[in-house]
């Protein structure tokens, strides 16, 4: 199926490094099989995600991993700079995500639910948003001055366990089949080494990679695959609505 837009980029943007390659790493990697350019970012380095460095040693550590991880998609990787916990939506940090945009010309954006366990990511969701919407607005200065973008569609990845703060399920509408790239996924998520160490202190969590496979599992059954993704379409006013994501990679 043809592209209504021939621009093959998408933007990925986590709270923190790995969020992505928890939640939608798998349908980047079937994106990138297809020709997709992919770009990463994350709002923070993670600096709080340590029991033992500091806030400038685990940042490096993060970043690096996160690097290392996007290597393997052929991306590119950036980091916001916020500071772990204290993602706020700002002037300061609207304009950094509306810079961002701009700078990627993304014609895919996935990010987090508007609804997740942590307010982390659901900061980071509204940010996102708002900047898809407002990146081709003239009158807001930032670095970057080509304006010429369209609003690009935007995707909700699934939250974290699948549910909200109250525990109600949270069902996606979109769900790739991500069983052929399963091995690449986990791949990337083993590059953020730190993490796996600050859970099992943090959560008493030891099966980062299980706990990952698990959920893509549950996933998977919803379609009758081994394992999939699942994703919300942002349909709002101004928003692309025909679903990409599904022309892509399942009614190809």
């Amino acid at each position: 199926m043809k592209l209504k837009n021939e621009n093959k980029t998408i933007l990925a943007v986590g709270a923190h490094p790995d969020d992505v390659e928890i939640l939608c790493a798998g349908t980047l990697l079937l994106l990138r099989a297809k020709g997709w350019n992919i770009v990463i970012a994350t709002m923070t380095a993670g600096d709080c995600g340590s029991a033992t460095l500091n806030r400038d040693e685990i940042s490096k550590v993060r970043k690096n991993e996160a690097i290392e991880s996007a290597k393997i998609l052929e991306a590119n990787y950036h980091c916001m700079e916020n500071d772990d916990v204290f993602i706020m939506y700002d002037r300061t940090t609207l304009l950094k995500t509306i810079d961002l945009i701009r700078k990627v010309k993304p014609n895919i954006v996935i990010t987090h639910s508007p609804q997740d366990y942590m307010v982390d990511h659901e900061i980071t969701s509204k940010l996102v948003r708002t900047a898809c919407f407002s990146a081709g607005m003239k009158n807001i200065l930032t670095n970057q001055h080509d304006v010429n973008i369209a609003t690009p569609y935007l995707y909700y990845m699934d939250a974290l366990e699948g549910k909200d703060i109250f525990g109600n399920l949270i069902k996606p509408t979109t769900i790739i089949d991500i069983s052929s790239v399963i091995d690449a996924k986990e791949t990337m998520l083993k590059c953020h080494k730190s993490q796996r160490d600050w859970l099992m202190v943090h959560h008493g969590i030891d099966e980062y990679i299980i706990t990952m496979k698990n959920f893509a599992i549950q996933r998977g059954q919803k379609i009758n695959v081994k394992y999939a993704e699942g994703f919300r379409q942002h349909l709002g006013h101004g928003y692309p609505e025909d679903n990409i994501l599904e022309q892509e990679l399942i009614l190809e």
